[in-house]
């Protein structure tokens, strides 16, 4: 017990550690606050002018694909931060200091919560500004908040693991475009997928972005009366097919990236 505890403390020292980067690194400003912000406007007002919701708003059923994205692409920040620190030794540095070996990992997976809470306040505030609004009580919002928290959380992890691995800021950069961009692009996270090509279709529903955004749409209320409910089993049980996403990803690439980080710390 005491061994946790000591763990826990010392990812809380590290969490801290990136935290007070984002007031020193004007990079990382803009992409927790800018980014989203931008990016809401921009779809809310170009595609928003262009695509019709039948029964609805284009600008509600953007939000729940704008957390997801927006979100998942925050979780890079825990790769980015890993390579970055093998890069600069900070890694060797941290091997010479009596704390946990997983303690870096979890501390830096739990700061890009914190950076994915303050995107999540942005994106709520620039989506009221445009027209979205909640429909279905706080209480299923914040299921919905935390739900989109959560896959991010996870995916932080791989992240983590990639990182650990590559070793090289840039490599990181263009290994998370290659798997986050189409993940969120092919998926229902800003138009609908009826109209895709089959083989791009089936793809999307069965890609846990898209449930999560769905998931995120039916807490927040913003599924229009009248839709007709899908028929892909992922998107008819978006919530669970999503939450089961999350234990399986967390269940893998937690022991892995943990044991990636002691190799790395033992120069192995």
């Amino acid at each position: 017990m005491e061994r946790i505890t000591l763990a826990l403390a010392d990812g809380a020292t590290v969490a801290r550690r990136n935290i007070i980067k984002i007031t020193r690194m004007p990079e990382l400003l803009v992409a927790v606050v800018i980014m989203p912000l931008v990016f809401v406007m921009l779809f809310a007002y170009v595609f928003g002018s262009a695509i019709d919701i039948e029964g609805g708003s284009y600008r509600e059923f953007l939000i729940g694909g704008a957390f997801a994205m927006m979100l998942t692409f925050g979780s890079t920040f825990t790769g980015l931060g890993l390579a970055d620190d093998m890069q600069k030794g900070i890694i060797d540095r941290f091997r010479t200091l009596p704390m946990s070996r997983g303690a870096v990992v979890f501390g830096r997976t739990a700061s890009d919560v914190i950076y994915n809470v303050v995107s999540t306040v942005v994106m709520v505030g620039a989506g009221y500004a445009v027209g979205w609004r909640i429909n279905d009580g706080i209480g299923n919002a914040l299921l919905g908040f935390g739900l989109v928290l959560l896959f991010a959380y996870a995916f932080s992890w791989i992240m983590a693991f990639v990182g650990l691995t590559v070793g090289s800021v840039e490599a990181i950069n263009n290994a998370s475009s290659l798997v986050i961009f189409p993940l969120t692009f092919i998926a229902n996270t800003f138009v609908p997928t009826d109209d895709f090509p089959t083989p791009l279709r089936v793809f999307a529903e069965w890609n846990p972005v898209s449930t999560v955004a769905q998931a995120a749409r039916e807490l927040f209320g913003n599924i229009p009366e009248g839709t007709p409910e899908p028929t892909a089993w992922p998107l008819e049980h978006a919530a669970l097919y999503s939450l089961g996403w999350v234990v399986v990803i967390l269940a893998i690439f937690v022991p892995l990236s943990v044991r990636k980080f002691q190799q790395a710390a033992s120069g192995g």
